[in-house]
């Protein structure tokens, strides 16, 4: 009997937490929308971490811009390089064997235009070995979006609050506000699915909002304080496990202290060292 191409294997019965020989693909991602499944995504920088989403199911893990906050120690994304986000993607496509690893694209890779992104694309595609890649901006960013994708370039959209517009909001605004905002990002939204977007991210937006452009479009959102009606779900895991310090988005939830675990583990070590309790016999060689 003969066996069916790739090409011809059905694609995945269920995103988070189906098991499989292969990873992920886009074309998992536009089924489970047509069966109307809701699915996870998480950021991931490391293989470690990477690794231990990618057994816990998570179909989805997004090498971010948002290192720059809460792996790197920039204040903003904005100065994410791209050798820094094609070096951590790379990790992190080696610590997983199922998840689509999507990697980011910072500020300054693909504004100029549609060549300069497809340039910028293709080395996360070549070097990092990554499934897909993001990009911010709605209409803006259509050219971009058309090249990478015609290119053989899977790209996951970015529309609503876009992070590396930070000097421009001179913050981190709600986006969607009003009759007229509204209508702008409906056009974005609609403007990336047109160009070839396979999902695309909402970020910041009413729930309202974020529900109608969910009706409104053939691909999958993926949502990040947009409300509960959308595709998706994505959340920066540092924020998901209670790693980062200090005040929260209000769309952030926590299911684990890790930092105040990790920080206990710490000083346990510390106090071990000091009172001569570690390295034990049983840590020792002879």
């Amino acid at each position: 009997m003969t066996q069916p191409s790739p090409a011809q294997k059905p694609v995945a019965k269920s995103l988070y937490g189906g098991s499989g020989a292969r990873r992920i693909t886009v074309r998992d991602i536009a089924a489970a929308k047509e069966r109307g499944e809701k699915w996870p995504m998480l950021t991931a920088y490391d293989a470690m971490t990477a690794s231990v989403f990618d057994e816990a199911g998570i179909p989805v893990l997004l090498v971010g811009d948002s290192m720059g906050n809460c792996h790197l120690g920039y204040e903003s994304t904005v100065p994410v390089t791209l050798d820094e986000i094609v070096m951590l993607s790379a990790a992190v496509v080696r610590g997983t064997t199922r998840s689509l690893v999507v990697g980011d694209l910072p500020f300054g890779t693909y504004q100029e235009g549609a060549v300069q992104a497809l340039r910028s694309a293709t080395r996360l595609v070549k070097e990092a070995g990554v499934g897909a890649v993001k990009l911010e901006g709605g209409e803006r960013s259509a050219d971009q979006v058309e090249l990478l994708v015609s290119s053989g370039i899977p790209v996951m959209a970015h529309v609503g609050l876009t992070p590396q517009s930070v000097n421009a909001y001179g913050g981190y605004p709600v986006q969607g506000r009003g009759e007229e905002a509204a209508q702008q990002l409906l056009r974005d939204a609609k403007a990336v699915q047109d160009a070839g977007a396979f999902a695309v991210v909402l970020e910041a937006v009413p729930a309202e909002l974020a529900a109608e452009v969910t009706r409104s479009l053939g691909v999958p959102t993926v949502g990040i304080g947009a409300g509960a009606d959308c595709d998706a779900q994505v959340l920066v895991w540092t924020d998901m496990a209670g790693m980062t310090a200090g005040r929260l988005p209000k769309f952030v939830k926590q299911y684990l202290q890790m930092r105040e675990l990790l920080g206990g583990a710490a000083k346990a070590f510390a106090e071990d060292v000091v009172g001569g309790a570690f390295p034990a016999e049983e840590h020792t060689f002879h």
